[in-house]
């Protein structure tokens, strides 16, 4: 059972960096800028996750194998008077979808509850067993 209970600890870990992604995906969703302050705008990541833990792949779980930037074009607004125009006053924007962004965050937050009601069950079935033996 304890490991059941490691198996949605590394669930939660993972869920909860997917969720971190996204929200930086949509706290730069209007960044037309890179930290070095030129016209560079902020490309989309995503994460990738994959089988077994971190450092241990033979054990059950999940862990993030890694973070992506998404390669999808970047959309394109003409507005002649920014700042960060290019010559034919097209102004290239993130290539985040804040739709896409909000039903990726509810999916993460309904695996994270999943990982817990597991967690919670375990511990439960842990403790009837405790109270069998006692």
């Amino acid at each position: 059972m304890i490991s059941a209970l490691d198996i949605g600890a590394s669930g939660l870990k993972a869920q909860r960096l997917r969720l971190d992604t996204i929200a930086q995906n949509v706290a730069n969703a209007t960044t037309t800028r890179d930290a070095q302050g030129r016209p560079n705008p902020y490309q989309r990541r995503f994460v990738v996750m994959s089988e077994g833990r971190a450092g241990h792949p033979e054990l059950a779980g999940v862990h993030v194998k890694s973070i992506e930037k998404d390669a999808a074009e970047f959309r394109r607004r003409f507005e002649p008077g920014h700042v960060d125009a290019d010559r034919e006053g097209y102004v290239k924007y993130p290539n985040v979808d804040l739709g896409v962004e909000f039903v990726n965050a509810l999916e993460a937050t309904r695996a994270y509850e999943a990982n817990i009601t597991m967690m919670e069950t375990t511990k439960a079935m842990f403790n009837a067993t405790l109270r069998l033996i006692a």
